[in-house]
């Protein structure tokens, strides 16, 4: 029996030491970010569309940097971190939808275009330059200013969805 709890310790060490070296990672959100990736950097989007949304800049920035820091451990730098997120507004632009018999529109849709260059120094592979649109549509009679905020806020968590998961999820 001791030559047996002998073996099975020696056995337990030497396992131990060989899965020291291992490193799993679990995850329920698909995020896979290399552990070298420490710091992140989120430059400010300049709005570059034909028609202009004042707020929109401020609102898209900001909504980036709260979804990394909201779902991943990286810290948040000025400059430039090991990944890197810049671009531009391209576009911002209403038109009709769903033209009725009277000739006129039942819906009109609300369309944000946002270039992204996500640049990532530890693995320059996954970096991609990458267009993203999102539209919400609503009903024309509604005056558009009456119903811009809430729809540039749906479009936005949409918008964030899809860059978070081209950058950090290998979709």
């Amino acid at each position: 029996m001791k030559r047996f709890v002998t073996i099975f310790t020696a056995v337990l060490v030497i396992a131990s030491a060989s899965f020291q070296s291992c490193k799993v990672t679990y995850s329920f959100t698909g995020v896979t970010i290399n552990p070298e990736i420490k710091t992140v950097s989120i430059q400010y989007f300049d709005n570059r569309a034909p028609l202009v949304q004042p707020q929109l800049s401020q609102i898209f920035t900001d909504a980036l940097r709260d979804k990394i820091q909201g779902s991943t451990s990286l810290e948040l730098v000025t400059g430039y971190g090991d990944v890197d997120f810049s671009g531009e507004i391209k576009n911002y632009e209403t038109r009709p939808q769903a033209i009725t018999g009277a000739e006129t529109a039942a819906l009109n849709r609300l369309s944000v275009t946002v270039r992204v260059k996500f640049s990532n120094e530890v693995e320059p592979d996954k970096s991609f330059d990458t267009s993203f649109t999102r539209y919400e549509e609503y009903d024309s009679s509604k005056d558009p200013s009456s119903v811009e905020d809430e729809l540039i806020k749906l479009i936005v968590e949409q918008l964030m969805e899809d860059i978070f998961n081209k950058a950090f999820v290998n979709w």
